[in-house]
């Protein structure tokens, strides 16, 4: 089918570079993790525990603070290193940072309550599901062939 051949309103489909794709899918990542942390201040007490100085039984003390900060800092440097690093470092970093996110993520559903869960458990299954696609984009990072001495031949895997 030649570009004259189509029918009409069909939309082209734009190549999105991996590193666009990646950076884009950890700042929606980062974004559902900052609004599930502040709707989470509209549970009742939940407030109240903070001026207590704990939250999800943990003080909130300098430690607390600076794990918390490090949680949310992550993803957000993400966003940079997915589109200024070299493609085989940012290939592999997102590939780390990606897998060790999953667990973290899963442990923001323990000791909640059955009422909240359905809301924790949305939230998680929406965290995974970002967390799967950059693994998968991460992982099938296209590659360039190269031509050596008059052979194709497939550039070095990470």
């Amino acid at each position: 089918m030649t570009r004259t051949d189509r029918p009409a309103g069909v939309l082209q489909e734009a190549h999105i570079p991996v590193q666009a794709k990646l950076a884009a899918a950890w700042a929606s990542f980062m974004f559902l993790y900052i609004y599930v942390d502040y709707l989470a201040l509209y549970k009742p007490g939940f407030i109240d525990d903070i001026l207590a100085g704990t939250v999800h039984e943990f003080d909130t003390g300098p430690t607390f603070v600076a794990l918390a900060l490090t949680l949310m800092a992550v993803p957000i440097l993400m966003i940079l290193l997915s589109t200024t690093l070299p493609a085989r470092v940012a290939r592999a970093t997102n590939l780390v940072v990606a897998t060790l996110y999953i667990p973290v993520s899963v442990y923001n559903a323990a000791g909640e309550s059955w009422t909240y869960l359905s809301f924790y458990g949305l939230s998680i299954g929406l965290e995974l599901l970002l967390l799967a696609f950059i693994l998968r984009a991460a992982w099938t990072w296209p590659r360039i062939a190269r031509t050596t001495a008059g052979r194709d031949l497939a550039q070095d895997r990470v």
